[in-house]
């Protein structure tokens, strides 16, 4: 090989390294300034392309669940009652809450005949678990960037069964296992696009998602697990209307303030004991939630953890996702 020719291969191949080197750097070494730069991107994305039924897609593939603000609502399938004020928690459908930006679902199931019947306490929301699964997993196929936290509990009493509860919901999670992210801990966005991410408060014989079976009566309380850690503010029979405020306040301060990968739940629901117990939600929903709106409408930016409601609305749930991104969103 004469002079020439060895000069051409060793040009070539030093144009060749470097290349690749540059392209490795770019695909798997990316400086934290353009991380920065890529998150300031997708905010400035957010502001223009952003709707209420896909601002997940905004989020990082790397951000934690814990990380964000996340609307929610509280007997999510409650919508009658027999006596105004006593059960009904919602005017929206599931599917209308998950449209409105909705993607924490508090589903309350009566055990019968080896299904699941939503209801509120000993009301039947003429709404069967079936449903609630349909409403979701055709708002995730319609929008496969967003995630739903379900929160599973059993209500009121077990009657005709052959079976357990767990056995039961395995049987629904069957009918569509690839929508389901049943890992016992607070996963990353990128893991739950698309899915259905289960908050367990019902018993299980082995390992089934975020453990939250040791909740607390009517009060704000830690669950330590291995896999998961969570604070919740449940504070749901309001003596003071002020003081429950007061408890909310606190908790959105804590999950502010947290860097941890600790996941907030903040009930902003509740009922007013009346006479003999009668439940009076109206009361307490009046109150707290033109506190929330004002608290979010001040712009403020960070995360705040996950806010369950009572009679959620679009601009409720458009609130606390500004939060997310920029203060002008």
């Amino acid at each position: 090989m004469n002079i020439r020719k060895l000069q051409l291969v060793l040009i070539t191949s030093g144009v060749f390294i470097f290349t690749a080197c540059k392209k490795q750097d770019i695909q798997g070494n990316v400086p934290e300034s353009k991380k920065e730069s890529s998150i300031a991107l997708t905010k400035q994305t957010a502001l223009l392309n952003y709707n209420l039924s896909n601002w997940m897609s905004f989020l990082p593939d790397t951000t934690s669940i814990a990380q964000v603000s996340i609307p929610g609502t509280h007997d999510s399938g409650a919508r009658f009652e027999p006596v105004s004020g006593t059960a009904k928690c919602q005017e929206l459908t599931i599917a209308e809450q998950l449209s409105a930006g909705v993607r924490f679902l508090d589903v309350r199931c009566r055990h019968i005949n080896n299904t699941f019947a939503i209801h509120h306490d000993l009301v039947y929301q003429n709404l069967n678990y079936s449903d609630v699964l349909k409403a979701c997993i055709d708002f995730l196929n319609a929008n496969p960037s967003e995630t739903i936290i379900m929160s599973v509990k059993e209500e009121y009493t077990a009657t005709g069964n052959t079976r357990s509860f767990e056995d039961t919901f395995d049987a629904y999670v069957q009918e569509n296992a690839s929508k389901w992210d049943l890992g016992t801990g607070i996963s990353r966005i990128s893991a739950l696009r698309g899915k259905i991410k289960l908050l367990r408060r019902f018993s299980s014989g082995k390992a089934k998602g975020i453990d939250a079976t040791q909740w607390a009566d009517n009060t704000t309380f830690d669950i330590n697990n291995p896999a998961a850690n969570l604070k919740i503010q449940d504070e749901y029979r309001v003596a003071n209307t002020d003081t429950k405020w007061t408890r909310i306040r606190t908790l959105l301060d804590a999950a502010h303030q947290d860097t941890s990968n600790r996941l907030y739940i903040n009930f902003g629901s509740g009922y007013k004991p009346l006479i003999f117990g009668i439940p009076d939600i109206r009361t307490v929903n009046n109150f707290i939630n033109p506190k929330i709106t004002a608290f979010f409408g001040g712009n403020p930016s960070g995360k705040y953890g996950v806010m369950p409601l009572d009679f959620v609305t679009s601009d409720l749930a458009r609130g606390i996702i500004k939060s997310n991104f920029n203060p002008a969103l």
